[in-house]
């Protein structure tokens, strides 16, 4: 006897069919998006108001689907494309310390204005006078139109204002958005988004005559490439990490079985000793160099030394015994300090104070540190990290050393670096102290 499907079977039968439809018809629409498609499947879930994403796949709530395309069945792959956005943006993955509900509705403005202006069939819609003004207001503050800079706009703006752009630009749920940007899961995720972001950008740059010629695909690009050069900066650190001995029991390399059956057998002679030290990749030796140049805030300035010597005390970044040089530096080294344990980081945080306030010329700071490192010092050396603005005179060669160029997001796109360094572009809200930030 044949089977009868249920009402609800045959709803989840429709919705799967719609899905697939409007996944087509977005596989024309926007090709240089194909790979990210397939990387973000659609699944039932039931007690969602809309499309919800937790970056390994795309939810949706059967009645939801269904209702929607009957009465307008366009939204759906533009409000698919929402979604998917967020990931290839890496939204979900860098809020950092920011308020989640404001952060939220900055990226969905962020992506919304994109949408706006990319007028292919999955995405056209008329833009109301409530998006015109704001995104009118939004280009004449920022230059580079991404969530961050939207973000600290929203916060000089009052609760009505914010309501009024709540109902207008929210689309999706961002319920399954990470709690904790920083574990272990929401890092892989957010590294998989990456890749994925770079494999999007040289698909417009191949498929670019058709992509490109648009101000949309131009906006998508540069926030694709923000959203890579963006990264934690945690993480970041651990780039300068290397493989050395520190004394510490290592229990993953330590047999207990042939140390007890050496003890019962031959007395006080064990077969096997635990191993008194063990290998780490931790960071080691490196440069901090802080540009006190009068185009940089002193405050911000004095919060990103904290932050980064808070995360170098972290118990898995740092050996106990390390020596880390921070200068100060404008057109001249200013100031010039060692700090050579963990407790000594605290010590200079507590007591920092700005020195110069110049012009910014990087060839001092790097004409110290070879000195440096050719007297002995900085022999050991990991890398430079140089806290800049970047508006100033780099060196003409490439040192012997890896370097990283940190620049806060302004609105602005970030200065352009030698092909030699690295260039990584830091939320200011990274080193606004916690309780002190928009709740």
């Amino acid at each position: 006897m044949p089977h009868i499907q249920t009402q609800t079977e045959w709803e989840e039968t429709m919705a799967h069919r719609v899905m697939e439809q409007v996944r087509a018809e977005l596989y024309l629409d926007q090709r240089y998006l194909n790979a990210a498609l397939g990387a973000l499947p659609p699944a039932p879930r039931e007690g969602l108001p809309a499309f919800a994403t937790d970056g390994a796949a795309l939810y949706y709530p059967v009645g939801w689907v269904l209702a929607t395309y009957r009465s307008n069945r366009r939204y759906l792959g533009r409000a698919w494309l929402h979604s998917l956005l967020h990931c290839v943006f890496r939204h979900p993955w860098l809020r950092d310390k920011r308020d989640p509900a404001l952060w939220g509705l900055a990226c969905d403005i962020a992506v919304e204005q994109v949408l706006d202006t990319l007028h292919t069939p999955a995405t056209t819609r008329p833009v109301g006078w409530l998006r015109q003004q704001l995104y009118a207001r939004i280009k004449s503050q920022c230059k580079l139109p991404g969530a961050g800079p939207i973000y600290r706009l929203l916060c000089g703006l009052d609760g009505i204002e914010l309501e009024k752009y709540r109902q207008e630009f929210t689309c999706d749920s961002h319920r399954f958005w990470p709690q904790d940007t920083d574990s272990p899961a929401a890092r892989l995720r957010g590294q998989q988004w990456e890749q994925m972001g770079r494999q999007t950008q040289l698909s417009m740059e191949e498929a670019g005559r058709r992509a490109g010629d648009s101000d949309g695909a131009r906006a998508l690009q540069a926030q694709v490439q923000a959203g890579r050069s963006r990264r934690s900066y945690k993480d970041f650190l651990r780039r300068f990490a290397v493989w050395r001995e520190e004394p510490r029991l290592d229990p993953d390399e330590f047999d207990l079985g042939y140390y007890t059956y050496g003890l019962r057998t031959y007395g006080k002679l064990p077969l096997i000793e635990p191993l008194e030290s063990r290998e780490s990749k931790k960071i080691r030796d490196f440069v901090i160099v802080l540009d006190t140049s009068e185009s940089t805030a002193g405050d911000l300035v004095k919060n990103f030394l904290r932050e980064t010597f808070t995360l170098l005390k972290s118990r898995d970044s740092f050996f106990r015994q390390c020596r880390i040089l921070v200068l100060q530096a404008d057109n001249a080294v200013r100031d010039e300090v060692w700090l050579n344990d963990l407790e000594a980081l605290d010590r200079y945080a507590e007591a920092f104070t700005l020195v110069g306030g110049g012009g910014t010329d990087f060839r001092p700071a790097f004409a110290r540190i070879e000195q440096l490192r050719t007297e002995g010092p900085l022999r050991d050396m990991q890398g430079v990290l140089y806290f800049t603005d970047g508006k100033g005179t780099y060196p003409a060669k490439r040192p012997p050393f890896d370097v990283a160029f940190l620049f806060l997001e302004n609105g602005e796109p970030p200065p352009d670096v030698p092909p030699w360094a690295m260039r990584l572009v830091l939320q200011p809200e990274e080193f606004i102290p916690q309780g002190k930030g928009r709740t």
